[in-house]
């Protein structure tokens, strides 16, 4: 584990491998960069180096209250790529770390070489869903984190994820229990403000990778479908029997299109 001092914060983060070809992997929400740790063991056995760093008010970094838009977010990556003397990169993100993606090519394009989005999508948030976040927020405040994993859980995983990879449900289940309600609750009001990505990826001219589950709660194939319309020349992996979180979910089919997706980029 590393930690970087940038942004007036303290960002930890792992960073395996070594090369120039350099992988960055964003958690979503409520979540920490041990999720990751799959991809992190097979992107050194495929020549990369990978780096996943905990988000401001997740996991080991910094916990900062309030609200923490994306905007912050992407630029506390760009702010440890500079630390780390990284310039280009292949990013990727899950859910909310997707979005966080978003905004990073948006800011931050000339970065970015490749793209990879899991169980997320570019629309902005609804009025109804500014009111639902800014409202579990304050909840999450209230009452801590135990009552919203607990419930939270069947929304992420898949039933059958559940039933047949323990595992799995008991590592999102620790990692959403373990998530400090300050910082999770400035996430979640940060993500109530976030605007439409469509247009930024209809821009983008790189290689992109997407993955989703087909029992998703929250992404739908349309999402899915529509991010792969957007992004010029893109890849869809549609994973059946798979919820919220496909690289746990079922890790040797994310991994294997992430290998493909890597292996197919110019050096």
């Amino acid at each position: 584990m590393g930690i970087a001092s940038v942004n007036g914060i303290n960002v930890s983060f792992d960073d395996v491998g070594t090369g120039d070809n350099v992988l960055v992997l964003v958690h979503g929400h409520p979540f920490d960069r041990s999720m990751w740790n799959p991809q992190l063991a097979a992107s050194r056995q495929w020549g990369w180096r990978a780096i996943a760093p905990d988000l401001r008010g997740y996991g080991d970094s910094s916990i900062v209250p309030g609200k923490t838009t994306l905007d912050v977010f992407a630029g506390d990556i760009a702010a440890l790529l500079d630390h780390l003397g990284v310039s280009e990169i292949v990013i990727g993100g899950l859910s909310m770390g997707g979005q966080i993606v978003m905004e990073f090519c948006r800011l931050y394009p000339q970065r970015v070489r490749g793209l990879i989005l899991a169980a997320t999508f570019p629309r902005a948030e609804t009025e109804e869903g500014k009111y639902d976040r800014r409202t579990m927020a304050d909840l999450l405040i209230l009452e801590g984190m135990e009552e919203y994993a607990e419930k939270t859980l069947p929304k992420m995983l898949a039933p059958r994820s559940i039933t047949t990879l323990p595992e799995v449900a008991s590592k999102v289940l620790s990692m959403m229990r373990a998530a400090k309600p300050p910082g999770a609750a400035a996430a979640l009001r940060g993500r109530a403000e976030r605007r439409a990505y469509e247009e930024t990826l209809a821009s983008l001219n790189i290689p992109a990778l997407i993955v989703v589950g087909a029992e998703d709660a929250f992404t739908t194939r349309a999402d899915a479908e529509g991010m792969r319309d957007l992004l010029k020349g893109s890849e869809l992996i549609w994973l059946e029997g798979v919820g919220h979180m496909p690289n746990l979910e079922d890790e040797a089919s994310f991994n294997a299109a992430l290998e493909r997706f890597l292996g197919r980029l110019p050096l």
